[in-house]
């Protein structure tokens, strides 16, 4: 399975750009379902772009599973990807944005992307060298299952911070409140 691992980025990147660009529109295409407005982006929030990359990260993570049976460092290489994806959006957003002041939206597609081959270069880096030693591997999964949960709840009920908050319509959530 060694000589496969970029092949495996590879898929990985392409599944996670192209579904999770489909799920930023998902909502909107479904006439604002309730059904799909936790997996697929509800509003403009940096949160919700963050959504847009894990649900098709933890998808694909389940699909690749089977064939990485013999990695026991599996659930904490891929909650290292998933993390890191997640933490670059709003990283790399805030920071343009502090800088100069707005970003076009050529600018925020292109963080999604960077974003998303950054955690798969992560990812591709560990499983090359062996790393990280992975001792509670439920534990990766538990966390990664976690953050699931909050994507699903704050969708409906998110806090009140800015990065929850629709810049163009200054709602947040689901609702618009």
């Amino acid at each position: 399975m060694k000589g496969c691992f970029s092949l495996w980025q590879a898929a990985g990147f392409a599944f996670s750009t192209l579904f999770g660009t489909l799920l930023h529109f998902l909502y909107d295409w479904t006439g604002g379902s309730i059904l799909a407005a936790p997996f697929s982006g509800v509003n403009e929030s940096t949160w919700e772009h963050m959504k847009l990359l894990f649900w098709p990260m933890f998808l694909f993570a389940n699909i690749q599973r089977p064939f990485f049976r013999d990695r026991k460092n599996y659930w904490c290489v891929k909650g290292l990807e998933i993390l890191l994806g997640l933490s670059l959006i709003p990283v790399l957003f805030y920071t343009y944005n502090g800088v100069f002041g707005t970003s076009p939206d050529w600018v925020n597609i292109g963080i999604f992307y960077l974003s998303a081959a950054l955690a798969c270069l992560l990812e591709w880096q560990l499983f090359r060298k062996d790393r990280p030693t992975c001792k509670r591997p439920w534990l990766a999964l538990t966390a990664i299952c976690l953050l699931g949960v909050l994507f699903v709840a704050f969708t409906f009920a998110p806090p009140r911070i800015p990065l929850f908050q629709d810049p163009l319509t200054g709602t947040y959530g689901i609702r618009g409140a």
